[in-house]
């Protein structure tokens, strides 16, 4: 939800950015988490130590978790979509978790974000079945036998477009849903305490609408690099 005060969009207002600010809080706040996270991958690797200080020890947990993870859904194979899967679940989590903040905004919780993650993902699981099939990857969706492919096609394109809705609209209305309830929990029963417990339920469900469209994107992409059998 969009709070009374947002700091980014304020300052932007005060250096004369205010319209674009107020009318696309989304893209502001995206922008941002995008810039903050490059900040501190940069700061995390730019003098590897054998012993690491804490921002490298901090990656190299969460790098190496998601690397062991993603290995083991998609194989070596698909080890090639590892920056773009590891980037994709950190950025979608600072994203959700951002709404737990006074003052500030999800970007997430704004249909237009999460259209935009829902489209790549498609959009990338098809480019990579042609890719790896060429023309065959077209048999993904003709069904098990030759005799259903004109049913099946229709059916399996509607069910492939439906992915964007379903992933788009999941994470919007969990995000959403979840500002919401902590701006009411705020106004009834004030700023400190009795919101707490449902902060700390937001930071878990922010990490596990991350994780699931993350881990949706690594099956969609797996599938469509399958022999269709």
């Amino acid at each position: 939800m969009e709070h009374p005060v947002m700091l980014l969009v304020w300052i932007l207002g005060e250096v004369g950015l205010g319209d674009f600010a107020h009318t696309y809080p989304h893209v502001v706040h995206s922008l941002f988490f995008a810039a903050v996270l490059i900040v501190l991958g940069f700061l995390a690797t730019r003098k590897i130590r054998m012993v690491p200080g804490t921002l490298q020890s901090f990656f190299e947990l969460v790098v190496g978790a998601m690397r062991e993870f993603h290995e083991g859904t998609m194989g070596k194979k698909g080890m090639v979509f590892f920056p773009m899967c590891c980037t994709l679940i950190i950025f979608v989590f600072f994203c959700n978790a951002n709404g737990l903040i006074p003052g500030s905004f999800s970007p997430t919780s704004n249909l237009n974000t999460t259209l935009g993650f829902a489209l790549m993902i498609v959009l990338l699981t098809h480019v990579m079945g042609f890719k790896v099939h060429g023309l065959k990857y077209l048999k993904h969706f003709m069904g098990p036998t030759p005799v259903l492919a004109p049913l099946m096609f229709p059916v399996e394109i509607v069910s492939h477009a439906a992915r964007v809705v379903s992933l788009s609209f999941r994470l919007f209305g969990n995000v959403l849903g979840e500002d919401l309830v902590i701006a009411v929990l705020v106004l009834i029963a004030g700023q400190f305490f009795v919101p707490l417990p449902m902060m700390f339920l937001g930071l878990f469900t922010g990490f596990l609408q991350a994780f699931i469209i993350t881990l949706l994107a690594m099956i969609y992409i797996s599938e469509a690099m399958e022999d269709e059998h």
